[in-house]
């Protein structure tokens, strides 16, 4: 005998349009697990600057560094779900998928955190 399970109770948009094919929600999903897995390298960054790269600047260099890796993870965790949400509305109401700021937002970020290490390392 299985024990019941209660469903759980869906957003409200969830429920309004129709349902999309289920391959393009879980492409959807697996998009939103890559930007979440993006987040957590940012966030293991900011611990690793932390912990492990005490010849990387001053102090205060390296807590600057990776506050940023921490803020730039949360943020990202976040905006990731909001983009996830915007997909799945614009999939259930056969609408285009709207653009994505994550893109050149994130790359801009790394490029220039990049450059920054880049010139603390040379300059130690």
């Amino acid at each position: 005998m299985t024990p019941s399970l209660k469903p759980a109770t869906p957003l409200k948009w969830w429920q309004l349009g129709t349902r999309p094919d289920y391959r393009f929600s879980l492409a959807n999903e697996r998009t939103f697990l890559a930007w979440i897995r993006t987040a957590l390298a940012l966030i293991a960054g900011a611990i690793g600057i932390d912990q492990f790269a005490s010849h990387l600047g001053s102090p205060q260099i390296r807590a600057v560094l990776s506050l940023v890796l921490f803020c730039a993870g949360g943020v990202l965790a976040g905006t990731a779900y909001r983009r996830w949400a915007r997909a799945e509305q614009a999939m259930r109401h056969e609408a285009d998928l709207p653009l994505s700021s994550l893109l050149p937002l994130l790359t801009v970020f790394t490029t220039l955190f990049a450059a920054g290490l880049a010139v603390l390392m040379l300059v130690h």
